[in-house]
């Protein structure tokens, strides 16, 4: 889902206890202008961070009642298998289509140092390869947008792909820490690129501006794109939504699926009173409304961040005012997040999904849920490396004919939890899970080759010592050793 649990949205809170406000906060707004200037970094992102800035210390709620939205009724989203006729008018439109992959985040949940897309995923590819392959095969253009710690090795890693054609890419912005103590700018002169963070992938439309990229593609007449994560491989460029989302000239669709009990947390559909969509996460729902904002019978939809835009209508948007104005998200982290004793600092981040309340007669069309495989985490990495999982013609992730839904993983964190890990403990490969229902595993245990695992499992450890599988074992019940 888009956003974080446990970040705050535009709440003042605990954040701001104690601070005063007024000519004080005038004066830490000119030093993170100044800071911002002497990056070099573009006015208009400038203009964004200054806006923000004085909404947090105007203390805006951001929060979302019940009563300030509607629930969407089954009328406001369309069904994918309702537009399947448009799929002649999508390989037309293929060639006017960038396909822009999101590929800022380095995955530090999974202990990597290095960009996510980067990683193993599927028959020794990885996302990167995957998703490159995944334009060529469509047709249409591709972008990628990198942050200012992935794209040095992304540009390099598709420059040795010897492609036919070359991707374009731009870069993400980046914002100034903000102290939690007393909102100044945040300063580390042992790594001073950890006094910045990236503005989260609703940064995207204005990067596209500012990186002069928009501009680009508009002049040679490319008037789509089609945004997704790198890490969502089940989120190919599809013929049929495109032919709709160009025939009815929609300025911008979202892809959204049913949500389900494990999507308790994540954000949810609904509409305004003024009529138009909103994206609400758990962070902008009142506390005492929280077991409502639960209920996915009464909120359906979740947000896939597979993204369709406009190009026209989002230039027609940042012409009139250069900034899109979209809810804050105040992340809490370190200022090093691998230093627990460095100072709290308040990260100023924006969500993709919530643009979608800027654009009338936007659409929200109902996906299946194959075109949303994230990997979050290394539980999810190893259901998508069994067998449970092919890669199509398209190069896009399928779940098995075999199976109506994956497996339910879950690795013991503290030997599981980071990729190293993670990659020691299964050294000649995955186990089969094409029958497994659920896989439970506690303690630290080592998985040999060819080991075959049915049912509901759960292997538990209870020693202080690694236990290592032997080849060729067939699990069909749970063991304790």
């Amino acid at each position: 889902m888009a956003g974080e649990p446990d970040a705050e949205i535009g709440r003042k809170g605990a954040f701001f206890k104690g601070l005063s406000t007024g000519a004080s906060m005038t004066g830490s707004l000119a030093l993170f202008v100044a800071k911002m200037k002497s990056a070099g970094l573009n006015p208009a992102v400038i203009e964004t961070f200054s806006r923000y800035y004085r909404r947090i210390v105007d203390g805006e709620s951001g929060l979302l009642s019940n009563r300030d939205i509607l629930p969407l009724k089954p009328q406001d989203v369309i069904d994918a298998d309702a537009v399947l006729s448009f799929v002649d008018r999508g390989k037309a439109a293929a060639s006017e289509t960038v396909c822009i992959v999101l590929n800022g985040g380095l995955g530090t949940s999974m202990g990597l140092t290095k960009a996510k897309s980067f990683l193993p995923v599927k028959d020794e590819l990885t996302f990167l390869d995957i998703k490159v392959k995944q334009a060529q095969k469509s047709g249409a253009h591709l972008a990628f947008m990198n942050s200012f710690a992935t794209h040095d090795d992304t540009v390099n890693a598709v420059e040795n792909m010897a492609l036919s054609f070359t991707p374009a890419y731009f870069l993400q912005n980046k914002f100034p820490k903000i102290l939690k103590s007393d909102l100044t700018p945040a300063h580390w002169p042992k790594d001073p690129e950890m006094e910045w963070n990236p503005p989260g992938h609703g940064d995207i439309y204005g990067a596209l501006a500012t990186s002069g990229l928009l501009k680009k593609l508009l002049q040679r007449k490319i008037r789509y794109a089609f945004i997704a994560n790198s890490d969502n491989l089940g989120a190919v460029l599809d013929f049929s939504l495109l032919g709709y989302f160009s025939n009815r000239n929609i300025p911008f669709m979202m892809e959204v699926a049913e949500r389900t009990p494990a999507d308790l947390k994540g954000g949810h559909l609904a509409r305004l009173k003024n009529g138009r969509f909103v994206l609400r996460e758990i962070a902008q729902c009142p506390k005492a409304e929280i077991a409502s904002f639960q209920n996915i019978r009464f909120y359906r939809y979740f947000n896939t961040n597979n993204i369709w835009i406009n190009l026209n209508a989002l230039n027609d948007i940042l012409a009139k005012d250069n900034v899109l104005d979209l809810p804050v998200i105040l992340n809490p982290k370190h200022l090093d997040p691998r230093d627990k004793t460095s100072p709290e600092v308040i990260q100023v981040e924006t969500a993709m999904g919530s643009a979608i309340s800027l654009f009338q007669n936007a659409s929200v069309i109902k996906v299946h849920e194959d075109r949303f495989h994230p990997v979050k985490k290394c539980n999810d990495l190893l259901s998508i490396r069994s067998d449970c999982y092919h890669l199509s013609k398209e190069n896009r992730l399928v779940l098995s004919s075999k199976r109506d839904h994956p497996p339910v993983i879950k690795l013991d964190p503290l030997y599981f939890g980071q990729i190293d890990d993670f990659e020691k403990r299964f050294p000649c490969g995955v186990p089969s899970l094409i029958d497994c229902e659920a896989l439970t595993v506690r303690g630290d245990i080592f998985f040999n080759k060819d080991i075959v695992i049915k049912g509901n499992i759960t292997l538990t450890n209870t020693k202080n010592r690694p236990y290592t599988l032997e080849s060729g074992l067939v699990i069909d019940r749970s063991m304790t050793i």
